[in-house]
């Protein structure tokens, strides 16, 4: 009876530790909400105006179809970034074709990042009122090998522009909507290594150290087009995210260890109630 009560205590708290790790995952988490904050209303011309934004909040920016607007974001390790835009078009009756836009996302050392799922271009109709973009990419790294092209913590750059359109079209004024956001994909993809942030937070009027920020090759605009502009080292960054730009120290992971660990117990306590069995014990007869 005493090992039934013993395995009945573990069984509980194995019980309780499993029940409470998606809140434990949860809780470790940043959030991925401005809280309402109301976005900013303008955008960049290239990556060193780039408007700063919060995770999970909405930019708005009026300009002309053939302009580059930029945005950036902070982005942690352990997160998946996913970036979405909503272009107003302008009026059907001012336009003369099909126009084709593309939105593009740069990390801190302005490498364009692949996108995993999302319409990255998209074509409107020249009937059509607005457009629809999105792009997911990897998961962000703490660390990687110096020759790949893993995303790795820091600021994250968008891009918004037209690529097509009809010549009478450039100069029509559009508005658009950007929204970056988060997901943590918890300590199911933990892993070791911490590298510094990717283009840290430069304050304004200030100037980076000669070795700080984006590396000597990325000086240049990704395209060589008008709308990277990047001769200046004071390159706008975004905030660090609540949670620090690392995924720290605790993870689920320890939830799950621990409820390994009580299983584990579990299972030795009932192994040996079962191979030990019930012994009676007989006093020896009385010497005569």
């Amino acid at each position: 009876m005493r090992a039934l009560r013993t395995a009945g205590a573990a069984f509980a708290l194995c019980a309780a530790l499993l029940a409470g790790a998606p809140l434990a995952a949860a809780d470790a988490s940043p959030s991925a909400s401005a809280d309402g904050d109301d976005g900013p209303t303008e955008a960049g011309t290239g990556f060193r105006t780039a408007t700063a934004i919060e995770q999970g909040q909405t930019a708005t920016a009026s300009a002309s179809a053939g302009d580059y607007l930029y945005w950036v974001f902070p982005a942690a390790a352990g997160q998946v970034p996913t970036v979405k835009a909503n272009i107003k078009l302008p009026e059907a009756q001012a336009r003369h074709g099909r126009t084709t836009w593309r939105l593009d996302v740069y990390d801190g050392l302005r490498r364009r990042q692949a996108c995993t799922s999302g319409a990255q271009t998209a074509t409107a109709a020249p009937e059509d009122a607005s457009l629809d973009l999105g792009c997911r990419i990897r998961r962000v790294r703490p660390w990687s090998e110096a020759w790949a092209n893993e995303p790795l913590p820091g600021s994250y750059y968008i891009r918004l522009t037209v690529v097509d359109l009809p010549e009478q079209d450039l100069g029509l004024p559009f508005t658009t909507e950007v929204t970056a956001s988060t997901r943590d994909t918890g300590g199911a993809h933990a892993e070791g290594g911490e590298l510094s942030p990717l283009t840290p937070a430069v304050r304004a009027g200030a100037t980076q150290a000669p070795d700080a920020g984006a590396s000597p090759d990325a000086t240049e605009s990704p395209t060589g087009s008008p709308g990277g502009d990047d001769s200046s080292s004071d390159t706008a960054a975004a905030a660090e995210p609540d949670g620090g730009w690392g995924s720290g120290w605790w993870s689920d992971r320890w939830v799950w260890t621990v409820a390994g660990g009580a299983l584990g117990a579990l299972a030795g306590v009932g192994g040996y109630a079962l191979s030990r069995g019930r012994r009676s014990f007989r006093r020896p007869p009385a010497a005569e």
